[in-house]
């Protein structure tokens, strides 16, 4: 029987749920079954997945010790793989049609368990002297896949007898069987090993497998290339590429999703390309119809939990970075684009506070500093201990150039944002400063004008380190050096003060004094994340030209916050008297 007609014939009578590019693959396999040119030969495909289910067995929980039981359409993917084979006129033989596979599934669908089966059926199955290469990334992610071969090989007593492992890889014989001969001895140079895109040495290697996992983060093909070119002196090579989608913009693998639908489409004529690409249709369809969710999840309900997947998804009807993350990692949907960050009712706080509220408090500084002609964003964040309840007084600065700059057709255009910043600064929500640039002093002036009117001390001053460096000085000058904490603008530093700033904004407990320059540059922050479901700040897509330099402002009072903030509370506490009937957030 063929396991990709009965695959073909269930999707077809409604059985099982697949998208259409899985539809189109298959349609193209149905093809080879009935051409001539094409030989089927099951033998080979059979072979390998009787390997798997007899011989291997998963490592790693919750399938941990139990025998690798093939679903239907693992069986149709190694079938496509091993089973067609086409006349080389050069090799003056037949050999397997598909060299290129490409492998999309949404994340917990077994991937990476049936990449590394895959690879140690041919290691044991194919020819003698085969060489296996993981690649990746980075060392851990590689690691993925040689783990997950290993806990398979370390679980069959067969290959535990005829094979070894130490810390450049896996290979064939063992101590006790040092004069043994042939395919499952020391006889056999095949090895398996792993490589890193950060790796230096990634050319001269001879392979006759390469799998790369997770190749949605990479920006380009320098790790690809060399893995491939790897390939080229094999008479029957088979190179392999596993990942979910990511949020690399125009990367490596938004090119090859371009070219691979564009071959399933019969756009473009790649006939040695095997494209199994598990993708949602639509994204509505996601939160419409969960009999959809099969098509970017054909492991769904075996391998992945649909209590796991429900949960998610509702998470993600609600929480914008939630549905970022699920819709790229759990159904194929690409989130290239810098998705909206927060909504006008989050946004929204009309509150209001007068500065000699904060009398002699303590408070967390911040600033996003712009020496030239962008907008610059000082803060002070002001927390009760008791309630939580936090403040923020803001002073924005701005290059007098900028702010005379009004005509935005002129030819230097330095005010694209069309903001009247002198009427601003008339409301005392603006410094300007003369010239051409902010004025490193004046900034550091306004923090110590706090002091003076208001006897506010600066407990930490968050900064990030561009152009900071003439701040730095006047601020250690003023308030000594150990109140300047550097804030690093990545994903790590930025992502959880971002979601405890929106956590705070949505509950109304901060009180930012209905600043209007905070509101807009609120609203122009988008939020760009990472794979590990991370994020930080970017400009909403096609609005380059507004600023988010507030909103930034935020943020790195935030993370200087979080930081401190069982040190900050004790002196604040010194200062505010506890509430009377207790009103104190536990």
């Amino acid at each position: 029987m063929s396991y990709i007609q009965e695959y073909y014939e269930k999707i077809k009578s409604g059985d099982i749920i697949a998208g259409r590019y899985i539809k189109a693959e298959l349609n193209l396999l149905m093809n080879d079954i009935h051409n001539n040119d094409v030989r089927m030969d099951y033998d080979a495909s059979n072979k390998r997945i009787a390997f798997i289910e007899h011989e291997l067995r998963h490592g790693q929980a919750p399938f941990a010790g139990k025998p690798f039981k093939l679903e239907l359409f693992q069986k149709a993917i190694i079938e496509a793989i091993f089973a067609p084979h086409i006349y080389d006129e050069e090799l003056r033989r037949w050999v397997r049609k598909y060299q290129d596979v490409l492998l999309i599934e949404a994340r917990k669908n077994g991937k990476t368990p049936l990449a590394s089966a895959i690879s140690l059926a041919e290691w044991v199955c194919g020819p003698m002297g085969g060489n296996i290469l993981f690649g990746s990334n980075d060392f851990d992610q590689a690691d993925l896949l040689f783990q997950s071969t290993n806990d398979m090989r370390e679980e069959s007593p067969k290959l535990v007898r005829c094979t070894h492992k130490n810390q450049k890889g896996i290979f064939w014989g063992n101590q006790k069987q040092k004069h043994a001969r042939g395919k499952f001895s020391r006889q056999n140079k095949g090895t398996i090993k792993k490589l890193s895109a950060r790796q230096s040495a990634k050319e001269g290697k001879n392979i006759s497998i390469g799998v790369v996992d997770e190749v949605h983060e990479m920006q380009d093909n320098t790790l690809v290339m060399p893995i491939r070119q790897a390939l080229s002196t094999q008479d029957e090579p088979l190179y392999i590429e596993i990942t979910t989608e990511g949020f690399t913009e125009d990367g490596y693998l938004d090119e090859r999703l371009r070219l691979a639908r564009q071959v399933l489409t019969g756009d473009v004529d790649m006939p040695r390309w095997l494209i199994f690409l598990y993708q949602q249709d639509t994204e509505m369809e996601v939160f419409q119809d969960e009999q959809s969710w099969y098509k970017a999840n054909p492991g769904l309900g075996t391998i992945k939990k649909w209590s796991f997947l429900r949960q998610m998804v509702d998470e993600a009807r609600t929480n914008r970075k939630t549905r970022a993350f699920v819709l790229a990692k759990d159904f194929n949907i690409k989130q290239s684009v810098a998705a909206a960050w927060l909504d006008t009712a989050t946004i929204q706080n009309e509150q209001t506070f007068e500065p000699e509220e904060i009398d002699g408090q303590y408070y967390i500084g911040s600033l996003d500093f712009a020496e030239t002609t962008d907008l610059c964003s000082a803060k002070a964040l002001f927390v009760n201990p008791w309630t939580r309840k936090k403040r923020t007084l803001s002073m924005y600065f701005i290059p007098e150039i900028k702010a005379s700059a009004l005509d935005t057709d002129s030819e230097q255009a330095l005010n694209p944002e069309k903001r009247d910043y002198r009427e601003w600064a008339r409301q005392g929500l603006v410094t300007i400063c003369p010239g051409s640039e902010v004025d490193a002093r004046m900034v550091a002036d306004w923090f110590l004008k706090l002091y003076e009117q208001y006897h506010a001390i600066p407990f930490k001053i968050g900064y990030d380190n561009w152009h900071a460096k003439d701040f730095k000085k006047i601020i250690a000058e003023y308030f000594g050096e150990e109140v300047l904490e550097r804030i690093i603008m990545d994903y790590l530093s930025l992502s959880n003060p971002m979601s405890a700033l929106e956590s705070d904004l949505k509950r109304k407990t901060l009180n930012y004094n209905n600043n209007p320059i905070d509101k807009w540059c609120l609203s122009n922050t988008a939020f760009k994340m990472n794979n590990l479901s991370q994020m930080m700040p970017v400009k909403v897509y096609g609005q380059s030209k507004n600023r988010i330099d507030g909103a930034l402002g935020f943020i790195i009072a935030y993370a200087a916050y979080g930081r401190f903030k069982s040190e900050y509370h004790e002196q604040q506490k010194l200062i505010i008297p506890e509430p009377a009937g207790g009103d104190i957030r536990c």
